[in-house]
């Protein structure tokens, strides 16, 4: 069975909503909603035949756009890659040119709709930012607090806790703290033992590879209403990462880093090869900075993590 190759846009409005559409009751997947778009032709760019579809499908003509995420998924019925770009400028007015229904939905309310099961993952892209902020360690407790709500006023939106030096009850009661700091503005994900997830219910939790290798073949350990992310280094623990149903990784480490010298850098070229099959946005970690983030997209990444690239300076 071939693959059916599909360009589908995330069309976000100037209000941050993204237009989603419901597919026609007698179409693959009829009745679910979708991103729009439609194949693309022997011999077509993606970005031609995105642009064509969303003339012909919501009368819009695509002025500016780039990569957001490739899935590959495996319908009983059909094979399907669907290659994503998010759409930031457009020209006319968006309406349902042939009858289908449209829908401005914020970020936040897309789990509420129905998809195909292809979609997911770009539910999940379309969720996230495109930064990943990682706190660096070594700093007091009050740096620490003074430095997330710098990011925080910044517009930091995706938050990592990281303070591998200090002991337990010491990165517990710093959770609290930064938990109180970025309700109602940005995601934050704790690490450490899954006993502690029931102490932090409006936290996300990153696992490290460790832990991956641990707990993958039990699958989430919690619902998908909660983010789960694991930190990835290889093609192996991308796959572990795919099989426990993990929202988001990081891959690392792209470039040299002073945090890990010891560490084999990827390259580019690898992490972009290994992108290719994984089916959920990636952040690329490891000696990057928001100069890196068009190149990030461009080999299939959400964005760019980091500690030192991302942390606000004083």
């Amino acid at each position: 069975m071939n693959r059916v190759h599909v360009a589908a846009a995330v069309i976000r409005g100037t209000d941050g909503r993204v237009l989603i559409a419901r597919r026609p009751d007698d179409k693959h997947q009829g009745g679910l909603w979708e991103f729009p778009g439609g194949k693309v032709e022997e011999g077509e760019s993606v970005e031609t035949a995105l642009a064509r579809e969303l003339e012909e499908e919501l009368g819009i003509r695509v002025t500016a756009s780039r990569p957001l995420i490739q899935v590959r998924h495996d319908y009983p019925d059909k094979r399907v890659l669907l290659d994503v770009r998010e759409v930031s400028a457009f020209e006319g007015e968006p309406h349902g040119a042939e009858g289908q229904p449209l829908a401005w939905v914020a970020p936040k309310q897309l789990p509420d709709y129905e998809f195909p099961s292809a979609n997911l993952p770009i539910v999940a892209a379309v969720r996230l930012p495109e930064r990943y902020l990682i706190t660096p360690d070594g700093l007091s407790p009050q740096d620490l607090l003074k430095g997330i709500r710098a990011a925080l006023d910044r517009g930091a939106r995706l938050l990592q806790l990281r303070t591998p030096a200090m002991f337990d009850a010491e990165y517990r009661d710093m959770a609290v703290d930064v938990q109180g700091l970025c309700a109602g503005r940005a995601q934050l994900m704790l690490k450490g033992p899954l006993e502690w997830l029931g102490d932090f219910p409006a936290a996300g939790w990153h696992l490290t590879a460790k832990q991956l290798r641990e707990y993958a073949a039990r699958g989430r350990p919690f619902p998908a209403t909660r983010w789960l992310a694991a930190s990835c280094h290889d093609a192996e623990e991308l796959a572990l990462a795919m099989e426990m149903g993990v929202d988001f990784v990081t891959l690392s480490p792209v470039q040299a880093t002073q945090t890990h010298p010891e560490a084999k850098p990827l390259g580019w070229e690898q992490a972009g090869e290994w992108l290719k099959g994984f089916n959920r946005p990636a952040f690329l970690l490891g000696g990057l900075g928001p100069q890196d983030l068009e190149r990030a997209w461009q080999v299939g990444a959400q964005g760019i993590a980091g500690i030192r690239g991302l942390w606000p300076a004083e």
